[in-house]
């Protein structure tokens, strides 16, 4: 009988509680002052919780352009809208939106006021400055004033918008507005939630710009789709870049001297997010974010000839292609807009001396960005883990070459730069080499001779990583310099100094 009374209570009480979710707090409820109680000592627990958004990649371009918008009246909360942003002008804020299903009058605007105003105080409010009061049947405007607009890139804005409403310029019979904003902030959208994940770039979305002759693209993505000579071959996911250019070759070398590099470098890059808007910081600012770029590299390289340095010393940097992408990754309701730039690059640096035809396969990964916390402030993320393996190895004469096949990174929200960063995979060669005479009047000429793989990392972060709504700070910050090296082969050189292919790992 004990055990009956508790369980029909249990059910009362839960009864009770559901009812007052729905209907609100009413002064007819028949419930006794212990029952009626337990929802204001509950109610905090589902606030307490803190929601966890999915990080994954926005509906394909065949799709509506995704946008969200942050209601004013209801605490900054995101929800999907039909409003499409017709042309954004970033200098002046000035913006043009309109809905994608103007509000027209049908049976159920006219019903609903009717059937719970006085039953449902809590109605009214919900629907937020965006709906605005009631005042007939004519459509009611998309947004309001201090409403926040996320919006995935559109024909007027290539970079995607994020920006709080300052004022309604004008409206339009169709549901239009023009509206003035001011540049918005993540936490201002996202809030107490929480958001982690990586989202793999397109291949196919990467537009590549050739910078010299000879640049072939080709990349392989899911669904066995394949572009370009090389398609077929790539892990999906991929994009490869192959490239072939002459390099400066010493004053006063030989024909026979010349210089080239060539060869492919091979990207498969992901987008890392996350967010916190938990309470380690203020009301105003998150817990902890992070922005960055990873992904797996492979190049297989060649540099052959007697290269030579500029005259004051410094390496030839010889871009070969620019990329760019506007990956879209959707954290919950919310676009998030991330804009990515990619150079691709040869450098040389050499003393003009020696002569080499060398060969390189490198693979490994990467990642680097910027990480917040708000004991930390903001901190840089530098990590690259590659594997070289010499596949030909020939140095002639003394002197030394170190000749990269690399890629500068940038990566942004909203179009601002967040993070830039300098991948660079080299292999570096050096010759010592010593004569000496016999007392016949012969002579003989011996030395060593090291080949060497390697990997600088370098790169700041920028000032626009507030984005997130963290706190200022004055300067960039380096990532600090990754740098690692490792040796391939070496040997005695007796004139010509060959190598075989010997596989090292650093």
């Amino acid at each position: 009988m004990h055990r009956s009374k508790l369980k029909r209570h249990a059910l009362l009480s839960a009864a009770t509680i559901a009812a007052l979710l729905i209907t609100g707090c009413s002064t007819t409820s028949p419930t006794t002052p212990e029952t009626a109680t337990e929802p204001a000592a509950e109610s905090p627990e589902p606030a307490a919780v803190q929601e966890q958004l999915a990080v994954v990649a926005a509906p394909s371009s065949g799709t509506a352009t995704p946008t969200t918008v942050a209601d004013a009246g209801e605490g900054g909360t995101a929800k999907k809208s039909s409003l499409k942003v017709a042309s954004y002008d970033r200098k002046s804020g000035r913006a043009v939106i309109s809905s994608r299903s103007a509000a027209k009058p049908t049976a159920e605007p006219t019903t609903e006021p009717t059937a719970e105003p006085t039953t449902d105080p809590s109605a009214s409010p919900s629907s937020g400055p965006s709906s605005g009061p009631s005042t007939g049947p004519s459509a009611q405007p998309p947004v309001a004033v201090g409403d926040i607009i996320a919006s995935a890139p559109a024909p007027g804005a290539p970079d995607g918008v994020l920006a709080e409403v300052t004022e309604v310029v004008s409206t339009t019979q169709d549901g239009g507005m023009t509206v003035g904003t001011e540049p918005a902030k993540l936490n201002s959208v996202l809030g107490e939630s929480k958001a982690e994940g990586e989202v793999p770039v397109d291949p196919s979305s990467v537009e590549v710009k050739p910078l010299v002759q000879g640049v072939k693209v080709s990349w392989a993505k899911t669904g066995d789709l394949h572009f370009g000579p090389e398609g077929a071959k790539l892990p999906l996911g991929s994009l490869r870049i192959d490239v072939g250019a002459a390099v400066a070759t010493a004053e006063g070398a030989p024909a026979s001297a010349a210089a080239s590099v060539e060869g492919f470098v091979q990207l498969a890059p992901e987008v890392a997010f996350s967010y916190d808007g938990s309470g380690g910081g203020t009301s105003a600012s998150p817990g902890g974010a992070f922005l960055g770029l990873s992904g797996d590299w492979a190049s297989q390289w060649s540099l052959k000839g007697r290269a030579a340095g500029s005259t004051n010393g410094q390496p030839i940097r010889i871009p070969f292609a620019e990329l760019h992408s506007d990956p879209v990754i959707q954290v919950g309701p919310i676009p998030v807009v991330v804009n990515l730039d990619l150079t691709c690059y040869i450098q040389v640096n050499a003393d003009g001396r020696v002569t080499v035809d060398v060969e390189q396969d490198l693979k490994g990964d990467f990642r680097v960005g910027g990480t917040f916390s708000w004991a930390k402030g903001w901190t840089p993320v530098s990590e690259s883990d590659m594997t070289g393996e010499p596949l030909k190895a020939t140095v002639t004469t003394a002197g030394d070459v170190k000749a990269a096949l690399g890629a500068e990174a940038t990566v942004g929200l909203y179009g601002t730069v967040g993070v830039t960063a300098d991948l660079a995979p080299y292999v570096r060669a050096h010759a010592d080499a010593s004569a000496e005479a016999s007392s016949d009047g012969t002579a003989t000429a011996a030395g060593s001779y090291a080949l060497y793989g390697g990997v600088d990392l370098t790169g700041s972060l920028q000032l626009q990583l507030t984005i997130f709504g963290t706190p200022v700070f004055q300067t960039k910050i380096p990532l600090g310099a990754l740098h690692r090296e490792w040796l391939l082969t070496k040997g005695g050189v007796g004139g010509a100094v060959t190598a075989s292919s010997a596989k090292t790992t650093g």
